[in-house]
């Protein structure tokens, strides 16, 4: 069975954290590996943010990346001081855990299947590259968020 979103399998866990470059070197040598290179979410005018529901071209965050296992990925936020889900995440909850994210395909579908079960939709834009789009989805009886990612190639 399939589940909400079309996949049960986790392709990422997003922590926030408030200083990527030293979370960054801790998780490096926690795991054993190089330290990834730290990366701008992107400009707005490829991102198109949106937050609860209006554009938020000056939400950003800082990204790190560790590939630790097949299809699986840790990610690193360190956002910014405007208003956006990572934001809001660490103004209220600290560092720590922020989401699950699953590999999807037409996300406009699975979205619209997580929002018919009850999940609320705070943030979606598009990958800093223009190679794909996230979505953010508030899910309490979950206990976090479930970031959906659609990679179009």
């Amino acid at each position: 069975m399939p589940g909400t979103v079309g996949t049960h399998l986790v392709a990422q866990v997003g922590f926030i954290v408030k200083d990527i470059e030293e979370t960054k070197k801790k998780w490096a040598e926690f795991l054993g590996v190089d330290v990834p290179p730290t990366q701008p979410c992107g400009d707005y005018e490829i991102t198109q943010t949106v937050f609860e529901g209006k554009p938020a071209p000056k939400a950003n965050s800082l990204l790190a990346f560790f590939d630790v296992g097949p299809g699986l990925q840790i990610e690193l936020i360190q956002p910014n001081e405007e208003p956006s889900t990572w934001r809001n995440f660490l103004n209220e909850h600290g560092e720590g855990m922020h989401h699950l994210a699953f590999q999807v395909k037409d996300s406009k579908t699975q979205v619209a299947n997580a929002e018919a079960a009850g999940l609320r939709l705070v943030q979606h834009g598009t990958y800093g590259d223009g190679n794909g789009e996230y979505n953010y989805l508030d899910a309490p009886d979950l206990k976090c968020i479930v970031e959906l990612l659609e990679s179009y190639r």
